[in-house]
């Protein structure tokens, strides 16, 4: 197994074991930091591993961080125009 899928694993199980902990800000420091380590992760993975690799962790990255993945797509959603006109 190559080192970026190896760091991808590391990057779910610490995505996890910040999703356990208890948190005042609703986990948003956590997300915000897993966010800018996930990208550039994903981009390696692509890299060195290929496409498909990159597609299932961002697809499991996208499953952890589901509520900023809910927020991004309606706030394009807004920009595009298809949202509720009452």
């Amino acid at each position: 197994m190559s080192l970026p899928l190896i760091l991808a694993l590391v990057w779910m199980l610490a995505a996890n074991v910040a999703a356990l902990l208890p948190s005042r800000r609703s986990h948003w420091p956590a997300a915000w930091g897993l966010i800018a380590t996930g990208v550039p992760l994903v981009i390696w993975v692509a890299v060195s591993a290929g496409p498909w690799w990159a597609l299932a962790c961002l697809v499991a990255g996208a499953s952890v961080l589901r509520w900023p993945v809910y927020f991004l797509g309606r706030r394009i959603g807004r920009l595009a125009g298809f949202g509720r006109d009452g």
